[in-house]
């Protein structure tokens, strides 16, 4: 298990996660009503890897403005055709290319359809806040406005 962890801390190291994930953990740990499809367990549930691609339209907009190349680069990786786009619009066509995704897999409709609102917002960025060990791998530094910004924008994908 030690080493397994260490495989996994490399990964993530070097795969340069950040604040998606440091978002994802309060969405998963304040979940009140949620029951992850296909999962078959009696109690509020919000998978990791759900809980992390809902954020991931804002957040990747939010962090193009450091490196437009590497976000246009990851938009043409999942399909978009980044031929005549702007690098300042990297951002944009990242999160678009993401939501089309996500909306073809039948994701759901950003955090609202986990049943968290508005108000949730505050208890959400808190819970973020001490996970600094991924979100200071951010390209893009961040505020406690940033974050609350960030949540709000993923309230609603679609």
């Amino acid at each position: 298990m030690h080493l397994a962890s260490v495989f996994a801390g490399i990964g993530f190291g070097n795969a340069g996660v950040h604040l998606c994930h440091g978002m994802s953990y309060p969405i998963a740990g304040n979940v009140k009503t949620h029951r992850a499809q296909g999962y078959s367990v009696d109690h509020p549930l919000v998978p990791h890897g759900l809980s992390v691609v809902l954020t991931s339209p804002a957040v990747f907009t939010f962090t193009s403005t450091v490196c437009p190349e590497r976000h246009l680069q990851a938009a043409q990786i999942l399909g978009a055709d980044v031929s005549s786009v702007k690098l300042a619009d990297s951002g944009l066509v990242l999160a678009d290319t993401l939501r089309s995704l996500l909306w073809d897999l039948q994701v759901e409709d950003g955090l609202q359809a986990l049943g968290y609102q508005s108000e949730d917002v505050p208890a959400l960025v808190q819970g973020t806040i001490p996970q600094e060990r991924v979100t200071k791998l951010s390209p893009r530094s961040h505020t406690h406005d940033d974050l609350e910004e960030l949540f709000q924008q993923s309230l609603k994908l679609y």
